[in-house]
């Protein structure tokens, strides 16, 4: 189930006029920009569907900056989003796609500097709550509501169960797990939801693993 109560129906608290348009592509903009790791130089943004039609109306493109400025949906600042973006140096570049997606609030994130880049397909589902698709390519479906550990490993025998050796020696459940690949034997992401933060030596513990490359832990709440 996606809603536990009608205050998921109903949506968080915000700015904004929509729970979906507005407080979703804030949350969806929030997930890229902490996935990042830290203010981009370059956002590009791309709406399709529902989003593609009535982003200006309901404030999805200043929502999904804010976002990205790592603002919550409640954060006044919100509405000066696309100023705020400019005077911190940010690159926003928006567009709209005709494309048929799964689902009609989708949005495809880029998130760039001279170093790194990001790319996530996010969808609002109502309510605020959203579900991230897809990171750097990796098929994914993941709500942020919880911490979520992501691993980036090499597709190789036993590294879940490396990962999950760490989390049982201290005590941490897991709510949910998925793992996905490119190709058999390259490159594989973990993603593994846990009733509580882990702590930076844990986080340490498990990079210490080998055949391991990135790992990082995000929540929204």
């Amino acid at each position: 189930m996606k809603y536990k109560s009608v205050f998921d129906i109903i949506g968080p608290i915000m700015v904004g006029p929509s729970s979906s348009h507005t407080a979703g592509a804030a949350r969806i903009g929030r997930v890229a920009r902490k996935l990042f790791g830290k203010q981009p130089t370059r956002a590009e943004i791309t709406f399709y569907g529902s989003f593609a039609k009535t982003y200006q109306g309901h404030g999805s493109d200043v929502a999904t900056v804010a976002g990205i400025l790592d603002f919550d949906t409640f954060d006044l600042r919100l509405k000066n989003s696309l100023l705020l973006a400019q005077k911190a140096g940010l690159e926003v570049v928006l567009t709209t796609s005709d494309v048929l997606t799964e689902h009609p609030n989708t949005a495809r994130i880029k998130l760039s500097d001279d170093q790194h880049q990001i790319e996530i397909v996010g969808v609002s589902i109502g309510g605020g709550k959203i579900e991230v698709l897809e990171v750097n390519g990796f098929a994914l479906q993941l709500g942020f509501d919880t911490p979520t550990l992501l691993v980036l490993h090499e597709d190789r025998f036993g590294m879940i169960a490396a990962v999950a050796k760490v989390l049982t020696h201290h005590r941490i459940n897991v709510g949910l797990m998925e793992v996905s690949r490119h190709d058999r034997g390259s490159r594989a992401l973990m993603a593994i939801e846990t009733d509580r933060a882990l702590s930076p030596e844990v986080l340490e513990e498990i990079r210490q693993i080998p055949h391991i490359f990135e790992v990082s832990l995000l929540s929204l709440s």
